[in-house]
C-alpha cells in the first residue's frame, strides 16, 4: 500500500508549529487520540528525536498500518487499541503521569473512504457498515433496520443537519419493508427516489444522511464530549492540544469546551480575581484556523477543516 498518497495529513505544517513548544525537549510524551495510519505522528517523530508518542485508535487496520509506518521509531511509539475517550487509561496504562501534547484528528479517516468495504463513502455500493472498528458493535444496516421512523429523523436531522430528515426516515421506512437495506448502494437509491430533483442539483442526497448515520454508529459526539475534559485534564502546565474538526457539530464541541477551560471560574461581582479562579489554559488561535487556499486545493480533505488549539497555563488548586 503507498500509504503518502492515499493519507496526506491535514494541516500537517501548522499543527507542529504550534505543538513544537510543549513537545521538542528531551522526554516529553504526545497522545495522538487518533492516529489512523500514522501521518501526523511520523512527522513529529521525526523532527522531535526526544519525543514519545502514544498512538490510540478504534480502527484495528489502521493500528496494523501504523505500527508498520512507525516501526522505525522503536519504542518511542506506542500503540493502544481504543476509543479516544480512553485517553487517561491509556496514559497511565503507559506508566505516564501527564503528557505534553495532545493531538485529535476527528472524523473519518482516508483509509475509511477509501475502502469501499467499510461502507463510510456514498459513492461505492458496499456493505453497509460504517464501524470504525470493525471488531464490536451495531452497523448502519441495522441502525437503518431497526430504528424506528421518528429515530430516523431525529438521528438524520441531529447528527446530518438533514432538512428532508422526515421525508428519508419515511422513505427508508417503507423501503425496508419492502426488502432488507443491507448495502450503501440500496439506501443511495432510496434517497435519491426520495430528493425531488431541485434539491439533487444542489448537492448529493445521500451525504448528510451518509454522515449522520456514521456519527449514530460510532457514537462520535458523546465520545468526543467526554474525550475534550479528558485530553485536557491528562496535560501538564506547558502542555498543548491541538484538535482539527471537519464538520460543525464536532467543531461546536471542541469550541465549548476550549472556551470553558480559558475562562475564568470567578463568581460574578468579585472585586478582583482570585488566582484559584484563573483560566487553566489559554487559546493558541483566535477562533478557528482554516488551511490555507493552496493545501485546500492540493488536499480536498482539508477543505472543511476548522483548527482549535490551547495551552495549559496552570493546575487546579
Amino acid at each position: 500500500m503507498d500509504i503518502e498518497r492515499i493519507h496526506t495529513p491535514v494541516m500537517l505544517e501548522r499543527t507542529v508549529e504550534l505543538l513544537a513548544p510543549a513537545v521538542e525537549r528531551e522526554g516529553a510524551v504526545l497522545v495522538d487520540g487518533t492516529l489512523g495510519m500514522g501521518g501526523h505522528s511520523a512527522a513529529l517523530l521525526e523532527r522531535f528525536p526526544g519525543l514519545t508518542i502514544i498512538g490510540l485508535d478504534r480502527d484495528t487496520e489502521a493500528l496494523a498500518i501504523a505500527r508498520e509506518r512507525l516501526a522505525p521509531f522503536g519504542d518511542r511509539a506506542r500503540f493502544v487499541h481504543t476509543v479516544y475517550d480512553g485517553i487517561a487509561d491509556a496514559v497511565a496504562g503507559e506508566g505516564f503521569d501527564e503528557v505534553q501534547g495532545v493531538l485529535l484528528d476527528l472524523g473519518v479517516s482516508s483509509m475509511q473512504l477509501d475502502r469501499a468495504e467499510r461502507g463510510f463513502a456514498y459513492a461505492k455500493d458496499a456493505p453497509l457498515d460504517m464501524r470504525m472498528d470493525p471488531t464490536t458493535g451495531p452497523t448502519a444496516a441495522d441502525v437503518v433496520r431497526d430504528a424506528s421512523e421518528a429515530e430516523l429523523r431525529r438521528i438524520f436531522a441531529e447528527y446530518g443537519e438533514e432538512k428532508l430528515a422526515g421525508r428519508y426516515a419515511r422513505a427508508i421506512v417503507k423501503a425496508r419493508d419492502a426488502a432488507p437495506i443491507l448495502r450503501s448502494g440500496q439506501l443511495v437509491d432510496v434517497l435519491q427516489e426520495a430528493t425531488p430533483v431541485a434539491v439533487q442539483r444542489q448537492g448529493h442526497p445521500a451525504k448528510r444522511v451518509f454522515q449522520a448515520l456514521r456519527i449514530e454508529v460510532n457514537e462520535e459526539l458523546s465520545v468526543l464530549e467526554r474525550t475534550m475534559p479528558a485530553a485536557l485534564g491528562a496535560l501538564g502546565v506547558g502542555g498543548r492540544i491541538v484538535v482539527l474538526a471537519y464538520q460543525s457539530l464536532e467543531d461546536r464541541i471542541v469550541k465549548r469546551s476550549l472556551a470553558r477551560a480559558t475562562s475564568s471560574s470567578a463568581p460574578a461581582g468579585l472585586p478582583m480575581e482570585l488566582p484559584e479562579h484563573k483560566p487553566e489554559f489559554r487559546l493558541l488561535v483566535r477562533g478557528a484556523e482554516l488551511a490555507s487556499e493552496a493545501e485546500q486545493a492540493e488536499n480536498p480533505r482539508a477543505k472543511p477543516v476548522r483548527l482549535r488549539a490551547a495551552e495549559r497555563v496552570r493546575r487546579p488548586s
